[in-house]
This record gives C-alpha cells, sequence and structure tokens, in this order.
C-alpha cells in the first residue's frame, strides 16, 4: 500500500533541514547512517500529525519527489532523534493580547524509493 503524505502538512516538510543520522553499528561494524528531515514545527503541528507516527507516506512534494517520510516517535533504535522540546515565542497580537507559542523538533526518516522500470 502506497500512502501518500496529506498535502495539508506540506508546510512541515517545506521548513524541514536534511540531516544525516548516525546510529551506532554493532560491535566492530561501522556506524548506520540514514538520511533523515529534521524540523522545527509548533506543538499544534506537531499534535495534528501525531496520528501518523511510526508510518510510512510517500512525497508529492516537488522538491522531495520519489522519496518518502517516517515520523520518529518511539522506535528505540532512533532515541536520540524521538521528538524533543523545540521552546517557545511569546509575542502580542495586534489587539494586543500577550500569547506563547510553543515548538518541537521532530524527524523524519527519509527514504529513496523512486522506482525502475526495465528499459
Amino acid at each position: 500500500m502506497r500512502r501518500m503524505w496529506p498535502e495539508e502538512f506540506n508546510a512541515i516538510i517545506s521548513g524541514a533541514e536534511e540531516v544525516v543520522l548516525e546510529l551506532p553499528g554493532e560491535a566492530g561494524e561501522a556506524p548506520l547512517r540514514r538520511n533523515a528531515l529534521k524540523a522545527r514545527i509548533t506543538m499544534e503541528d506537531y499534535e495534528r500529525i501525531w496520528p501518523l507516527a511510526e508510518m510510512r507516506f510517500r512525497l508529492g512534494h516537488e522538491s522531495f519527489a520519489g522519496k518518502a517520510i517516517t515520523l520518529i516517535t518511539t522506535n528505540p533504535h532512533y532515541h536520540a532523534w524521538h521528538p524533543k522540546d523545540g521552546g517557545s515565542v511569546d509575542a502580542v497580537s495586534e489587539s494586543g493580547r500577550h500569547y506563547k507559542t510553543d515548538y518541537i523538533v521532530v524527524h523524519f526518516l527519509l527514504d529513496d524509493v523512486r522506482e525502475t522500470s526495465p528499459a
């Protein structure tokens, strides 16, 4: 089954930074490297994408065509990249009311899923 990333969340992906996660290898083996996306998003957006956690989605976003992502949340192999506090920002609305926006840093595993066709 090929699940597509919901278009309503493309803004989260658009602002993400490509990074490489390095996992320790088994004894005597080289560390494992995985491509990933790192994003600082609002807590509100995180709560909206939480139901998509640990599921793989193909991206239709033009800059990530042929890629798939998986939101890391509780996988023990990726504990160092579980969601973390991203700080908060205090601001004042146009009406003069003070409010605070909380952020969280999340990582998505990024895989190449381009399909090749035989010549």
